[in-house]
């Protein structure tokens, strides 16, 4: 039994969907932060449970083939880049294993993994970015906070962000320094500058600034506008949001624009949208385009199909292949996404496509008494996947084929499996790598109709 404190040699197996390698020692699992398939360590044990334990690095004997120096120097105290230490290569087929491994141990599924379709960028390609603000010997720094903590690790130069995030970053901290005023302190709920929130439409280049602070007024704010504007000319909004509460939750509920407009536009595989502080917009640009043609792909749309888009969000994914379709029906049960999604449409040029504000259910109830169902059916659901009625319910609608998008390989592997057994087939699988350098990845799965026991 391996105990605290000692000391041991280990291979690197594999690695987890957390992104620790994963060795065994006499029968126990260890798992190492940090650590690559192939890797000889020596270890030092940190935690013992019943049946398995957790290690450090004290050494690295010999690496294994996939294992490269992290290009970020604080990559191990931040935790978000926790595959920094591997070629993409290699990290792109271990994501792969990631959704075999969930469909056949959760799902049951004998299902292939077609592959991991690479991020067109891998570094730079985040259009979205919270800094919590602190403050140090030298002044006012934001950073990122540590795994499972809200130390705040400062850095100013992620590589996952566009480089002018960093010019915007220094410029605000400079701006809190001369004000006079401090960063907020969650231990005491006093200090006035809580958050930098940036935001940017790559295919438009107009930049969002949002500053969260715990008070109602900041002081000299023509002087905050003119650093920020001479740091990044491309900012065409700015704004204050207020949040004087003691939460965890980033943004408050009022929000003040000091320059520009409230929102900033851009244009996702073909659909023109408008992103404010509390949009929900994918992280990757580029990324997202290459996943929406997959999903578009595997709908095979004809022109008299009936598209239901359940989950849908501001709309983005389903209005992407609204054009292929005779209609496009989006459900939502987030009232202000379907308000997003309505205007999305518009300015679009969409006019096949309506939105309801329902759960899945009621939606299909609705549509059924309307003589409408879908032929294919698209589903993002949240990291926590389907609930069974909306499966229930996209099930009874009987639709020839359904795409599910996810961003966790194991809610979707469960949900697969469901499907699976109310008749439909899984007949499809791919991987789009949306997140590079971190342990996450997106999947999509077709589904076809196999009987009719439903």
């Amino acid at each position: 039994m391996l105990k605290k404190n000692e000391s041991i040699i280990l291979e690197i197996q594999s690695v987890t969907s957390e992104g620790s390698g994963v060795g065994r020692y006499e029968g126990m699992a260890v798992f190492i932060p940090g650590a690559a398939p192939g890797d000889r360590l020596a270890v030092k044990i940190v935690k013992v449970l019943s049946s398995y334990c957790y290690g450090i690095i004290q050494e690295i004997l010999s690496p294994g083939p996939g294992r490269i120096s992290p290009a970020c120097p604080v990559c191990r105290r931040c935790g978000g880049c926790s595959l920094q230490h591997l070629s993409y290569q290699e990290e792109l087929r271990i994501k792969k294993q990631w959704i075999a491994d969930a469909v056949s141990r959760i799902g049951g599924l004998s299902l292939p993994v077609e592959g991991v379709l690479p991020s067109p960028q891998v570094t730079g390609y985040r259009n979205k970015a919270q800094y919590p603000i602190g403050k140090g010997p030298e002044g006012t720094f934001c950073g990122f906070y540590a795994p499972r903590s809200h130390n705040i690790v400062p850095y100013s130069d992620c590589l996952l962000q566009p480089p002018f995030f960093s010019d915007i970053l220094r410029a605000v901290c400079r701006y809190i320094d001369q004000s006079g005023q401090q960063p907020y302190n969650e231990q005491t709920g006093t200090g006035l500058f809580r958050h930098l929130y940036l935001r940017w439409g790559e295919a438009s280049g107009q930049v969002m600034v949002c500053l969260v602070v715990n008070g109602e007024r900041i002081p000299q704010v023509q002087l905050l506008v003119s650093m920020i504007l001479a740091a990044c000319p491309s900012v065409t909004s700015i704004l204050l949001n207020r949040n004087t509460k003691r939460t965890n939750v980033i943004l408050g509920g009022e929000t003040q624009v000091l320059y520009g407009e409230p929102c900033i536009r851009d244009t996702l595989a073909g659909v023109e949208v408008e992103i404010s502080p509390l949009s929900f917009y994918q992280v990757n640009h580029q990324g997202a385009e290459l996943l929406y043609r997959q999903a578009a792909e595997l709908a095979a749309l004809s022109p008299g199909d009936v598209l239901l888009d359940l989950y849908c969000g501001a709309g983005t994914i389903g209005l992407s292949m609204a054009r292929q379709a005779r209609e496009l029906v989006g459900v939502e049960i987030v009232e202000s996404a379907v308000r997003d999604a309505r205007r999305n449409a518009a300015r679009s040029g969409v006019q096949n496509a309506r939105f309801l504000c329902a759960d899945a259910g009621k939606a299909a109830a609705q549509l059924e008494e309307e003589g409408l169902r879908p032929t294919v059916i698209v589903m993002d659901p949240p990291r926590k996947g389907c609930d069974a009625a909306t499966l229930a319910a996209a099930v009874r609608m009987a639709p020839k084929r359904m795409v599910m998008v996810s961003c966790n390989p194991a809610t979707m592997a469960r949900d697969l499996r469901q499907l699976e057994s109310a008749g439909y087939r899984a007949a499809a699988l791919r991987g789009v790598d949306m997140f590079p350098r971190t342990a996450h990845v997106e999947a999509v799965a077709l589904l076809t109709r196999e009987t009719a026991n439903f």
